[in-house]
Order: structure tokens, then sequence, then C-alpha cells
């Protein structure tokens, strides 16, 4: 496929980065530019920014291009993630200029991609990849200025004029310092932390930003401080309209480091000078590394040499895919801090998916069943998606669920204090999957658990929800100091509006006030309850996780569900991680797990899922997951994956297919 020890990269996008990137090509060991991407190949500079190029038209067409190897990203920052996961999706290694992308969920999702693709991908910071960078990182390690306590770090330059329409600004672009510059002084505070600490980077352990917002609100300068387990603190800025000093400071116990101009190694585009300033007791010793190389070829071959070994991202001190995604959650707080929301991001404007595809059809590996009670088909699984805080992050969830073949969505009205309702509605509006879906709403959630609050709240839930009906109602949890009769009465009349058009029942009720709740419909001619929302797994339950709950997992309840035929829509299907390497024997640092899971029972079942899980080449996890699919009553497992790689790593539970005498096997064993 390669040349003889040379990637064949294509350029999307003919910016004055790719330019660089172009120039750090010619003067690279491993790398060369084959031909760039660029919707108007008649562009004026194009033949002199690039010569001897072949020009392609059409970033789709230099992706099916068999003379291109990787693809360098230079697109604005809106289009990186799209074209980064077409480019997995093609079979093409990446480099993408950064930000990577917009935000970490978006990260996420497009090295979910190149994850499964097998291929490369990589950000584009190429000051990580300077020698000037290992060579610092030596020195911090000699402990030449002592034990590290603060850093300051900056990178900002002045527009000299707001201009809404200009990338660095629009808000329809993703613009402002934070996203375009931020990163840098991010990334190497969180490396220097992590040299510090033995680590190739560290995370902050507290986030703490501000901006100046102009009219597009993006920031045309920030700042934030960065708290750190061990103690140091970064002070880190950026401007798009402030020309800042630029220069690293290191302060260590026994004296400090400047390095003026960090991001360029202390040069320009083209050629670094790799300056680093030791000031210990009033005196300046200045380190160079004399490279006299390309600043921008160090990147272009770090990312070929990974490619050629077919690795999937870079090593030290480049940025590896857990620092790409460290950093991005460090911008995305300072974003929020600063109270920065791009219109981009919004539902009004993301109305096709990351990929910038419309939402595809929903079929996929989550097959299809009848609900007792419901009057459509509904997936064999549900969506929960408490965790999300904005409708971008979360729309890449719900659009996969979807094209994958889920449609159950589980919401409730005391969930992220209505807005995951709000994301649901926006989502279900402008994708068109209303009618398509199964909405499950829960309300009088205690202590608001009376009969007149199941109204109120679905009122608001269903204004919230943008939409008329649920198709599925669960009171979240029961008050038994109510008649059940006054409850039954409620969720009756709401069938009778129309606000309820499938079943209805009880989240977190006994079996003996469900068989109350049914009598009492059958007597009075009242709409009987159906279904239930009970915690259900191979692991039982031994005490509540939170006040009010309730298990199903036990011999008594398994046969009367078996019995009754009613339906559990099951919330902690997997054992909140009872399955996983989080716990063992040994493990008792996780308090949940102890209290909740752990004993001689539950951990026989545990050993059980291990011994199948390695006979038929899965995980414990997707074992215990299969467990609930697989029981002779409806089972619907509540999951809550909170990327893609977690979803689609729970769907590996539909390749197993348990018998009756595996599923026995699993509770009991012989």
């Amino acid at each position: 496929m390669f040349m003889a020890e040379k990637i064949r990269w294509g350029i999307i996008g003919p910016g004055s980065i790719a330019k660089a990137f172009f120039g750090g090509a010619n003067d690279s060991r491993h790398g060369v530019v084959a031909a760039i991407a660029t919707r108007d190949p008649s562009k004026p500079n194009l033949a002199t920014d690039f010569p001897g190029i072949r020009v392609v038209k059409g970033y789709d067409a230099l992706l099916a291009d068999p003379e291109i190897d990787a693809v360098y990203i230079a697109v604005p920052h809106t289009g990186h993630a799209e074209w980064a996961i077409k480019a997995a999706e093609a079979g093409k290694h990446v480099l993408v200029e950064k930000p990577f992308a917009l935000s970490a969920f978006e990260i996420g999702a497009v090295l979910h991609a190149h994850k499964q693709a097998g291929t490369f991908a990589g950000e584009a910071f190429m000051y990580r990849l300077h020698p000037q960078t290992a060579k610092l990182i030596e020195l911090l390690k000699s402990g030449v200025i002592g034990d590290v306590r603060m850093i300051q770090s900056s990178f900002g330059f002045s527009m000299g004029k707001f201009q809404p329409e200009h990338r660095l600004f629009a808000s329809k672009l993703a613009g402002g310092g934070i996203l375009d510059v931020g990163g840098y002084p991010v990334s190497m505070a969180r490396l220097i932390a992590g040299t510090a600490m033995g680590k190739p980077f560290a995370d902050p352990v507290k986030v703490a930003g501000t901006a100046k917002l102009n009219a597009e609100g993006t920031d045309d300068w920030a700042a934030a401080v960065l708290t750190f387990e061990n103690g140091i603190v970064a002070q880190v800025s950026c401007a798009v309209m402030a020309n800042l000093d630029n220069v690293l400071r290191i302060h260590g116990a026994d004296g400090r480091i400047e390095v003026p101009d960090f991001w360029f190694a202390g040069g320009d585009r083209t050629k670094g000078v790799g300056k680093i300033d030791i000031i210990k007791d009033g005196k300046t010793e200045t380190v160079s590394v004399g490279e006299e190389r390309h600043v921008y070829s160090f990147e272009v071959d770090a990312a070929s040499e990974a490619i050629l070994a077919r690795r999937q991202e870079l090593t030290e001190p480049g940025m590896s895919w857990n620092d790409t995604l460290g950093n991005a959650r460090v911008l995305d707080q300072w974003r929020r801090d600063a109270g920065i929301e791009f219109s981009v991001e919004t539902s009004a404007n993301r109305v096709n998916t990351l990929a910038n595809r419309p939402l595809g059809a929903n079929q996929g590996v989550i097959p299809k069943r009848s609900i007792p009670g419901l009057g459509k088909q509904a997936s064999t699984v549900a969506l929960g998606f408490e965790d999300f805080k904005s409708f971008a992050s979360g729309a890449i969830l719900l659009d996969a669920f979807w094209e994958r073949g889920g449609n159950i969505f589980d919401t409730a009205f005391v969930y992220g204090g209505g807005y995951t309702e709000k994301l649901y509605g926006e989502w279900h509006s402008n994708r068109g999957t209303r009618e398509g879906s199964v909405l499950i709403g829960k309300g009088a959630h205690s202590p608001l658990c009376y009969p007149d609050v199941i109204a109120k709240q679905l009122t608001q839930s269903l204004d919230r929800l943008q939409t008329d009906y649920v198709d599925i109602y669960f009171m979240h949890r029961d008050n038994l100091d109510v008649p059940v009769g006054e409850f039954v009465d409620a969720m009756d009349a709401e069938v009778k509006n129309g606000r309820i058009r499938g079943p209805f029942g009880g989240s977190n009720w006994t079996r003996e006030r469900f068989d109350e709740a049914v009598a009492y419909a059958e007597r009075t001619g009242k709409t009987k309850p159906m279904a239930l929302s009970n915690n259900f797994a191979l692991s039982e339950m031994l005490e509540p996780i939170w006040d009010g709950c309730v298990t199903s997992a036990s011999d008594d309840w398994k046969k009367w569900l078996t019995d009754t035929q009613t339906t559990n829509f099951s919330w902690s299907s997997q054992g909140r991680g009872f399955f996983t390497d989080r716990a063992g024997r040994d493990k008792t640092d996780n308090e949940e797990l102890v209290r909740c899971w752990y004993n001689d029972k539950n951990f026989a079942r545990r050993d059980r899922a291990i011994e199948l899980a390695e006979k038929i080449g899965h995980n414990p996890i997707h074992v215990a997951l299969a467990f609930v699919l697989a029981q002779p009553f409806p089972s619907i497992p509540l999951i809550g994956p909170r990327t893609l790689g977690e979803l689609d790593d729970s769907l590996l539970a539909f390749d197993i297919k348990l018998t009756p005498e595996q599923v026995a096997w699993l509770d009991h064993g012989n």
C-alpha cells in the first residue's frame, strides 16, 4: 500500500495552516503531499502556495483517491469531525488540525469511527512533536528547577478589528480564542503537570474559566486556572483580540524555566530556534536544541511513522487519544464557565448527524419486539440519557441509537431538572422521529408522590418534550400512605385524555402494591397497570442504590413476572459495573458496589458469567445483559451509555443467544 517508507498525504482545505503542513511534509523523512482537495480548483494562489501539487475537486474525491494513504484536515473547526469520520469510513488515516473537534463528545465519536476502521487519527499540535518539547521534558525530569509548583502559559494575538463573519469570531464557525488557540496552553500545562507526576500528561481536578465575549457570543480573550491533584496550579490564557506575551513560565522550588514563543519553537512556521532559559539564583542559562528542520516536519514524520508502524495514535510527547480527550474536556469546561455555546451546536442548526448527513433509518443490530399494551413495535433495549448537558453532545448518542435500531427513549420529569426532556423534544422535532419512537415518561417522584401531581407534571413534561403524549408512563416512586386506587384513577384519566397511549405502571413498586392496583382497576373498570420499571439484573441488588428503589431480581419476583407476563423495564440492568473489572472479591474501594452487590451468591453468578464469556469470546458484561434480554417475560433493559463506544459495546449482547438452560445455570449454577 505504501510507497517506500513514505506516506502519501492529501490535504483537505487549502488555507495557511495547510500551506505550513505542505512545507513541513517537503522537509520530512516519511511523508509526501500527493494531492490537495478544494471545492474551487480555480482558487487564486493554489499554484504558488502549493507548487507542483495535484489538485482534486471536492473532499469526497480525495477520500476516494487510491493514491492517498492519509489526509490532513485543515478546514474550519466546524468541519473537523465530519471529514475525520468520513475519512475513517473511506479507510484513510487522518491528522486533524487542532482543535480535533468542537467538544470531547465529538472527539469521542471521531475516535470511535477510527477505532472501528483500524485507522490512525491524531491531533496536529505540532509543538508537541518538536525536539524543543522533548528537551523541556528532559530538563523537568532532571529536577533542574526542583518540584514544579506553578505554570503560566498563554497564546494570544490581536486581529485588530472585530469581524463577525470571520472564522475567528463567527459563532456559526465556532470562533473565539478558547477553541482556536486556548488548547495550546492547556495542553502544555497538562503535559508539564503530568511530567511532574511521572505520567505522559495529567488532567486537572478543577477548572475555573472566564472570558470577555463579543457580539457573536465568542471569546475575544479568556483565562482559566487549572488545579492538579499534586497541587500544581496553572494559569492559562488566550486571545484573538489581545497581543499576549506568549511566554511559557514554569515555576519550581529551586528556580524557573521561561520559553518565549514556545508554540513555534521561538521562530515561525518554517523554522524554530528551540531556546529554553533556566533561571536560578539570579543567573540565566540558555539551552537550545539547534534544530534547523521545518517546524511542521516533525508532526508529519510522527504521524507517518505511526501509520507505517500500524499504530492508531501518536506516542508521547504527541497527543494520544486520551490526551486529546482530556484536553477537550478542559476546553469544554472553560467554555461552560464563560457561557459559550456556538450557534452551530444548537438544535436549530444541528439538524444532521455529526458526519453532516440526514438521520438514517431506524434499523440495525437492535431487534424490535411487541410490548403488551403498546400499539407499535419497540426496540428490545431502551436508552436513558440523563447525563448530557448540551444538545450537540446528546444528539450524537440519540442519532446513533436510532440508526442502530433503537427507538425506546427513557425520560423523566426530574432528570437534569427537566433538561433531558427538553433535549429529547428538540431532537425528535428536528429529526422527525416522534411517531416512530416509543417515549417513556416518568413523574411523581418522592417527595411529590401524590395523585394530583401526575397531571401537573405530565403537562410540564409534554411541553418540554414538544409532544402531546407519551407512549409509556411510570410513576417514579410509590407512596404507601395514599390508597393505590387514587393513583390508578389519575393515570387512567391521562389514558382517557390521550396523553398516555400505551401501558402505564410504577417504577420501584412492590409486586403486592402492583397486584392491588391491578385488582382495583379490574373491579372499577379502569385501565390496568401493565408495566413496571424496577431494577433487574443477573446480580441481585442487596440494598437500594437510592432511597425507595426496588429490585425484581429475586426468585419470587422472577416467578411473579413470568406468571403475570408483566413487562419490566429494568434499570441498572448490567449491575452498575459488577460484571466489569471494577468489581472483585478483593476490590472494596467502591462503596456502592460493595454495599449493593457484594455477597457470595452474586459473586458465584459473576464467576459463571466470566466462565461463559471466555467460552464464547465475549465479556462478562455482555453475558449479563444477554441474561436480562433472555427472560421468559417481557424484559426491556434500560442502558445508559455515555459514548458511542459504550453503546456499541452494550449492543454486543445481541450476538449472544442464551438458551433457557444457560439462563438457569447463570442464575443458580448446576
